[in-house]
């Protein structure tokens, strides 16, 4: 099921079946001079329909949104074979319940998704694209604080560790610094004049909290290195061992202190994690990596887990910002939402799926 059925430019959506790759969508949508937002790191791999199942985020999420914010109607299959039209083309529907936003990120769970109807936008200017280097991850977590507050809204906004510059460093040859402790992607995707403004007020920014030196891509080629760089750290990292990816959240003024919790539960356990991620929306992706002949592997890696998902919680963020619960993260979902939100979960499962047929045992 990977056909587009319609890109309707009059309109700004596209329809499509599940089973598209993502990078084809926008492919498609390009040819139109229209932009489909929602781009996980592995946009060229990843399915339209996973996205859909997990609400994937991806590097533009900061201004942007989630794959639910571009989601306008849906086709669902439910469990005893019902087909529902959900949404539409209307910008604005507020007819009932909000089903179509409770499908989006079921997991499979609740329903098969056959068919998207997504929301388009015209296609934007090349971005401008910056980098920023800094002594210590506290300054870098200041500088994604300080830009929120500032009220930026770049197009993109990541960071990358120390560990995590070397190894894409090693296998790329970016040539980025690899003495900084952590460094920030920044694009702008505003028209004219006013992407150099917002970089340089994001490059004020940066300076202020001590950054230790900034640069610009001098083309649109050395921007989507400097990109594909990004993309790439998990992958790179995979290189160094056995590699375990999370994805904790939290509120983005509390940045600095989960990068903080992280290094102190990497010392404590004595397990590299690290960390790369969506800074400007505050979901991280701390990486533990394991030794290929570590015995202790596995309990170590729970053991780090833990730590990582109650430190997340702990600063009134999340266990997972965009990977979805499964089953990993399942123990945790009652000790972040508590057992009355879960207890409702379970009773629209029932509803929905009440011979448990759907991704059974996944999430509640």
């Amino acid at each position: 099921m990977r056909r587009i059925l319609e890109i309707d430019p009059a309109n700004l959506t596209v329809t499509v079946q599940p089973g598209i790759i993502n990078a084809e969508l926008k492919a498609a949508v390009a040819e139109h001079g229209l932009f489909y937002p929602p781009d996980p790191a592995s946009y060229e791999q990843c399915s339209i329909g996973g996205n859909l199942g997990t609400n994937a985020g991806g590097l533009c999420c900061v201004k942007y949104g989630v794959t639910r914010d571009a989601v306008l109607g849906l086709e669902v299959v439910t469990a005893d074979g019902t087909v529902l039209r959900l949404g539409g083309k209307n910008v604005k529907d507020v007819a009932g319940y909000a089903l179509m936003q409770l499908f989006v990120g079921s997991q499979g769970t609740l329903g098969i998704i056959t068919e998207a109807t997504l929301r388009l936008r015209p296609a934007p200017p090349p971005k401008l694209t910056m980098l920023a280097f800094f002594p210590s991850l506290d300054a870098a977590g200041e500088a994604v604080s300080a830009m929120t507050a500032r009220g930026l809204g770049p197009a993109t906004l990541e960071l990358m560790d120390r560990a995590t510059i070397a190894a894409v460093d090693d296998w790329q040859q970016l040539g980025l610094d690899r003495e900084a402790a952590a460094l920030l992607l920044v694009e702008s995707d505003l028209p004219g004049v006013a992407a150099e403004a917002e970089l340089e007020a994001a490059e004020a920014a940066c300076r202020a909290a001590g950054a230790s030196f900034t640069l610009r891509a001098a083309d649109a080629q050395e921007a989507d290195w400097l990109r594909q760089g990004r993309r790439l750290a998990y992958r790179a990292l995979e290189r160094l061992g056995i590699a375990h990816m999370e994805d904790v959240g939290v509120p983005r003024s509390r940045i600095p202190e989960m990068l903080r919790a992280i290094e102190a539960i990497s010392a404590r356990h004595g397990v590299p994690i690290p960390t790369f991620g969506h800074a400007g929306d505050g979901n991280l992706h701390p990486t533990l990596v394991f030794s290929r002949d570590d015995p202790t592997a596995a309990e170590r890696d729970a053991l780090v887990r833990d730590a990582l998902y109650r430190a997340a919680i702990g600063l009134g963020g999340t266990v997972t910002g965009e990977h979805g619960i499964g089953l990993a993260r399942k123990p945790y979902l009652e000790v972040q939402r508590g057992p009355e939100v879960v207890a409702v979960m379970r009773r629209i499962k029932a509803a929905l799926d009440p011979a448990g047929i759907l991704n059974p045992g996944k999430m509640v």
